[in-house]
């Protein structure tokens, strides 16, 4: 009995260090985001807005989108809980 908790403590432990381990990561990504992505998608994205094809492609997504959305919606398996 004794051991089985120790085991159980170990896999607690290695799973709080991965989560530790990740938000780590997810701090730095954010920060070289925030200092280098952020401000060249600043001067990049008011070029990209004025062409016409990525207009239509964001429009195009949105819908397809919606209507899988909708489509999901009304085929779901009504008899399960």
């Amino acid at each position: 009995m004794l051991k089985l908790k120790v085991n159980l403590m170990g896999d607690r432990l290695k799973v709080f260090g991965i989560v530790a381990i990740l938000g780590f990561l997810a701090g730095v990504i954010m920060q070289l985001t925030a200092e280098y992505i952020i401000p060249w998608l600043w001067t990049v994205l008011p070029g990209l807005i004025n062409i016409k094809w990525v207009v239509s492609g964001v429009a195009g997504a949105s819908i397809t989108v919606i209507l899988v959305s909708v489509w999901a919606y009304f085929s779901a398996n009504r008899d399960r809980p």
